[in-house]
């Protein structure tokens, strides 16, 4: 007769609940200044930009002066400037957060989420309970069975 086979058997169950709610953000951009000119028919001792006074001033337009090369004749001018953005005083970043947003060129914001009714949770017999939220918001369960045989 043979011996009867010997074992062991390991059962772990673990269960989790995670419930986020996204941050309200912001994403600024410092847009440069541009300057372009052109023309026919025109004579010109061009203007350009004026480098900023300090590193949170924008640069500044230096006007031109332009006259029509031949009088009565046909011409065509453009001149185009975009005053860049210029850092605010006084924007002074503590413990990771900004004051406020600087009103720059290109903002990206986005809003944050709303717990509203956001719960979850497990019992002593791994029974979840998932309560849905508001906007920006998810709630996950997961229950993790492993078997192992030695």
């Amino acid at each position: 007769m043979a011996a009867p086979a010997n074992a062991d058997l390991i059962t772990k169950h673990s269960t989790s609940v995670q419930l986020t709610v996204d941050a309200a953000a912001s994403q600024a951009t410092r847009l440069g200044s541009s300057y372009s000119v052109s023309g026919s028919n025109v004579s010109a001792t061009l203007g350009g930009l004026t480098a900023p006074a300090s590193a949170t001033a924008a640069a500044t337009m230096n006007a031109g002066t332009y006259s029509q090369t031949t009088d009565g004749s046909a011409f065509s001018f453009t001149e185009t400037f975009n005053q860049g953005d210029a850092i605010p005083t006084g924007t002074t970043v503590t413990s990771g957060v900004a004051p406020s947003l600087p009103a720059f060129g290109s903002v990206t914001t986005t809003a944050g989420g709303v717990a509203g009714a956001l719960a979850g949770s497990i019992d002593s017999a791994g029974t979840m309970s998932l309560t849905a939220g508001g906007a920006g918001t998810s709630a996950t369960g997961q229950f993790v069975s492993e078997i192992t045989i030695r």
